[in-house]
């Protein structure tokens, strides 16, 4: 059996991942508590220790406006800490996959970007994202680099949280419609990585390694998305909902207006496609 390694446990990628990778190995799974990501001596030392054979990195600095005042720690551990573990996984031979974002891109493209188009991120995050895959790729060549979009979970803080605790706390919301991309759940992300890890051998050749597209199918705006979780909530009353710009909800960081990531590398190489958003968003919630 595989020792795998999971980073970032307590997260909403991470938690999933918890799961649906149980059956591929022996899960070692450690959250902010337990894996400083702060303390890069510290995470060398673990993860040596540890000894895993695929560590699944789902640990990240995500607070995208925060970001731009607090760049210095985003890129100690969205680049600097991905660096350490690729370093970890070239000195014994292991598989590192890592989960990367949209936000690599400007957004000024008109149709859907591919993995190999020019990045261009408006801000910090952004950044500090695309030099950990930067950083991955200099440091070993048994990697995996998934870039997802607009992620949401039962739990933790996301869209589709926020959303339903606002629908029950306002009558009207104001809802940015001129951004599109992907609403991907979490667990479909988490059943992806599952599926292409149960694909890949021991070694991974040089012609896999490297950076996929990992989104649902499909594309919509946030306002369609914030319809459609409230279509398929059980309120007692649905809020009216407000198309507006991204001009008129300025944030400290630039949003790309363009999000849209095509998978078909992924669903070619390895044969796995997620489903279309609705469908994911239904299943979700479902579950609740």
């Amino acid at each position: 059996m595989r020792r795998i390694l999971i980073t970032g446990a307590d997260g909403q990628v991470g938690w999933e991942l918890r799961r649906t990778l149980a059956p591929l190995g022996e899960i070692i799974a450690h959250g902010r508590g337990t894996l400083d990501f702060d303390d890069l001596d510290h995470l060398s030392a673990r993860v040596d220790a540890i000894a895993p054979d695929v560590i699944v990195n789902a640990a990240a600095y995500t607070a995208v406006d925060k970001a731009e005042s607090n760049e210095t720690q985003a890129m100690r551990i969205n680049a600097d800490a991905p660096r350490v573990l690729a370093e970890a996984c070239a000195k014994r031979d292991a598989l590192l996959v890592h989960y990367s974002t949209d936000y690599v891109f400007d957004g000024t493209k008109p149709c859907m970007y591919e993995e190999n188009d020019p990045t261009n991120p408006l801000g910090a995050y952004g950044r500090t994202k695309l030099a950990g895959e930067r950083a991955i790729a200099a440091a070993t060549d048994r990697y995996f680099v998934f870039r997802t979009s607009w992620v949401y979970a039962n739990r933790g803080g996301n869209f589709l949280l926020t959303m339903l605790r606002l629908a029950k706390e306002r009558e009207e919301l104001r809802v940015v419609d001129d951004q599109r991309g992907a609403p991907t759940w979490a667990r479909m992300i988490a059943e992806a990585t599952a599926q292409v890890l149960a694909c890949s051998s021991a070694s991974v050749t040089d012609k896999r390694a490297g950076v996929y597209h990992m989104t649902c199918a499909g594309t919509t705006s946030w306002r369609e998305f914030a319809e459609e979780i409230f279509a398929r909530a059980a309120l007692d009353r649905r809020p009216r909902v407000i198309p507006i710009t991204t001009a008129e909800y300025p944030t400290p960081a630039k949003r790309p207006l363009n999000s849209r990531l095509s998978s078909e590398k992924l669903a070619t190489t390895f044969g796995v496609r997620l489903p279309d958003w609705r469908d994911a968003l239904a299943l979700c919630m479902a579950e609740r």
